[in-house]
């Protein structure tokens, strides 16, 4: 009998679990003990049902086009539950000059695949749209000069569309999914497919041009009805229940000849494998001891964020421009970092009649919030929006929550370095770390790891 320590119950480790239950049924010989620190599952991933409303606390989504969330909520019969977003109005603004400027139809991120959409756009400069137009010319020279070392993903926009456009788009767009600034992030970790496009095509507008043809994809973002929790509902339910261990912080982990040691309150136990599904910080004070040289390639940056939503029972009493939200470029004379206009990019979320928005905050001004009381956050935030939006009714709900140091961000050369951790790992037997520190930050990455790594355990028992 394998016995398997799962440290953390976020979506990384109940997915790890998921999977080894399913590989215990089907007779592989596995004890589990998943211990989470904390009096809940799930991580970030929190679902609010009040008054009809639906409000996520942590990601709202997944990207449609990784398909490991989808196919778990499936296996988990949620079918039926899968929601696309309304991408028939799909719309993002940016705040420039204190006005909510709407992105073009067809942007890709920071890509655009309809040239002619720019034409009509306020967004953004003659010179930052001549820059577009110019780029699709610039193919070969693109492809010839790509780096063959990583860069930022300043460098890499800049190279393709110039200053404005990595400070209008770029900027706010990716500090919103991977939370830093563009000028550390690596672009290799953090903008892969574009790197491949540019290596094949140069050009990034024609290769999304091509994609866009061949893609049979029509929504951006996928969700459940009930919210993202139901996900987490259902794992917890296919999970025996003796495995699961709340509030049972792991206090220290060792490795030696008689396999790995996991101590908590309650004693010391003695596993055949861990599977670290803990925030990277925590992973590497825990690891530290067992492998001094490990630590090092652990250490990364890592941003908070604050999220704020707000019910309002008649969306007749103000008024949004249509379509998922609005981003803040850095710099912005602005403490949001962005809003989503939740009622608009999925159905079923509110009463009806109803609106429901989400405002975050994030880099210093989400750390400036960890240290509010709720009633002042969601103050400053009503503030801020209504700056930007014109005065807000009161709401009928308001849900607060912060996630602290929750996105690690992908520094330059972080792929090299998870190279380097990889074989660090490797040497030490029935280790594996997952989460969102090593190769990336969305549900469905989490869950393809988690799932993969669980079903590699489960041939070795």
């Amino acid at each position: 009998m394998k016995r398997v320590a799962i440290i953390g119950g976020g979506v990384a480790g109940l997915a790890a679990a998921y999977e080894l239950a399913r590989q215990a049924y089907d007779g592989a010989a596995l004890q589990v003990v998943l211990f989470e620190a904390s009096a809940r599952l799930g991580g970030i991933i929190e679902t609010v049902h009040e008054g009809e409303f639906v409000i996520e606390c942590g990601p709202d989504a997944w990207v449609t086009e990784k398909p490991w969330a989808r196919e778990l909520a499936e296996e988990l019969g949620l079918g039926d539950e899968v929601m696309a977003s309304n991408d028939s109005t799909r719309k993002t603004y940016v705040l420039v000059d204190k006005k909510l400027q709407a992105m073009p139809d067809g942007m890709r991120m920071i890509v655009p695949s309809n040239l002619d959409a720019l034409n009509g756009s306020d967004l953004f400069s003659g010179e930052a749209k001549q820059a577009f137009r110019d780029e699709v010319g610039r193919a070969e020279e693109l492809r010839m000069s790509a780096p063959d070392a990583d860069e930022s993903v300043a460098e890499f926009v800049q190279r393709h569309f110039g200053e404005e456009v990595l400070e209008k788009i770029g900027a706010p767009l990716l500090s919103g999914v991977f939370g830093g600034a563009v000028s550390r992030l690596s672009v290799r970790a953090v903008m892969a497919p574009f790197v491949a496009m540019e290596r094949e095509h140069g050009s990034l507008i024609t290769a999304v041009q091509a994609r866009a043809a061949a893609s049979n994809t029509n929504s951006v973002f996928t969700t459940l009805r009930s919210g993202m929790a139901t996900l987490v509902d259902r794992m917890i339910a296919a999970i025996p229940e003796d495995w699961i261990r709340l509030a049972a912080e792991v206090r220290f982990v060792s490795y030696g000849e008689e396999g790995w040691l996991i101590g908590t309150a309650r004693g010391v136990e003695q596993f055949d494998a861990v599977m670290m599904a803990v925030p990277v910080d925590v992973a590497r004070c825990l690891l530290e001891p067992v492998d001094a040289e490990m630590a090092p390639l652990m250490e990364m940056d890592a941003s908070s964020a604050v999220v704020v939503g707000f019910g309002f029972p008649d969306a007749a009493q103000f008024a949004v421009p249509p379509g998922f939200g609005f981003l803040v470029p850095p710099g912005s004379d602005s403490l949001l970092m962005a809003c989503t206009f939740v009622d608009q990019k999925f159905d079923d979320r509110v009463p009806q009649g109803g609106r429901l928005m989400r405002a975050f905050f994030g880099g210093k001004a989400a750390e400036r919030m960890m240290r509010c009381g709720n009633d002042e956050t969601a103050a400053v935030a009503r503030m801020e929006l209504a700056r930007i939006l014109g005065p807000l009714p009161a709401p009928q709900i308001t849900v607060v929550r912060r996630w602290p140091r929750s996105l690690p961000q992908y520094g330059v050369g972080h792929l090299e370095r998870m190279k380097a951790l990889e074989e660090r790992v490797k040497a030490l037997e029935g280790l594996w770390l997952l989460g969102n520190g090593y190769r990336g930050v969305g549900v469905p990455d989490l869950v393809r790891d988690a799932r993969a790594a669980a079903r590699q355990i489960a041939r070795q028992s």
